[in-house]
């Protein structure tokens, strides 16, 4: 079982795969990344579109160790979990085996990082036994920004996404193993090599992750890039976005962060290669493919 890694400074960063998404998420996704408006970019193919437009997208996590800690940033969809979207219903798939075939059995886990507690990046917290929906990573504290768990705590869920916290998120918190953190504006270390950065608008609490220092290492963007279709168009917003406006300026402040430095951009939605460098590209960017070394 092949998985891809890359490696910044002392650290190696490994894509476990859960799924690729069907075609139909592009429109839904990113409405405006129409397919005029995608295959003016030559760029984005055949990676990222293919030739008639449409975008390419997968779920994966992260895994990586650093700071003596071991790291999953976000849980993907999950599986047996009821889901309105057909594409996420009652998965199963075999990520559990991808993440102990990259070294990271769930149980040895020290810490999960959710970007945002959105169902397509809490799915694999938990798992169902004969008791019900239980932590996957038991022996892990899990980890969401303060701003984030706040707001939905406050904020007319609809059923479907009642159900997600029921099966993906409470149990978590019943175990007491979820820490919601204050990130600042100038973001807050988790270990040496670990930092969030608030980047809001897809949703107040949204963080970014910053894996080494600034203006190297990595950067896991969550939904702050859904695609880099983005990069070219950073004002696209998602159908999800909770604060489009704010959700786009984030997107520019950052993408000028990264541009023409040697910081690795891994998408946490972006399909195969996933992993590449920020690019000045006239009044914006495009990413330049930085390919995973693949190890069994």
């Amino acid at each position: 079982m092949q998985t891809p890694s890359w490696t910044v400074g002392d650290t190696t960063v490994h894509r476990i795969d859960e799924t690729l998404l069907p075609p139909a998420t592009g429109p839904w996704l990113l409405p405006g990344a129409t397919p005029e408006v995608v295959t003016r970019q030559d760029w984005l193919r055949p990676d990222f579109a293919d030739d008639d437009g449409v975008l390419r997208l997968g779920s994966h996590s992260f895994a990586l160790t650093t700071g003596g800690l071991r790291v999953v940033i976000d849980t993907g969809i999950g599986n047996g979990k009821t889901r309105a979207n057909p594409a996420w219903h009652d998965l199963r798939t075999d990520y559990p085996l991808r993440l102990t075939a990259a070294g990271f059995p769930p149980d040895t886990v020290d810490l999960v990082i959710l970007t945002h507690l959105h169902t397509d990046h809490v799915g694999w917290n938990t798992t169902r036994t004969d008791d019900g929906w239980v932590p996957t990573f038991p022996n892990a504290r899990y980890v969401v920004s303060r701003a984030e768990r706040d707001f939905w705590a406050g904020y007319a869920m609809d059923e479907p996404r009642r159900q997600m916290f029921r099966d993906s998120v409470h149990p978590v918190e019943d175990a007491g193993l979820l820490d919601a953190v204050e990130v600042p504006a100038e973001g807050t270390d988790l270990a040496p090599g670990l930092r969030l950065l608030p980047t809001p608008g897809h949703t107040p609490g949204h963080v970014a992750v910053r894996v080494g220092g600034p203006g190297g290492g990595a950067l896991v963007t969550g939904d702050c890039v859904h695609h880099p279709v983005q990069l070219a168009h950073p004002e696209l917003g998602s159908c999800v976005d909770i604060d489009p406006a704010l959700a786009a300026s984030t997107r520019r402040s950052l993408l000028a962060s990264l541009a023409g430095t040697d910081t690795l951009v891994l998408g946490t939605h972006f399909p195969p290669p996933t992993a590449g460098r920020v690019v000045a590209d006239g009044d914006a960017y495009r990413l330049a493919p930085v390919p995973g070394r693949f190890v069994r």
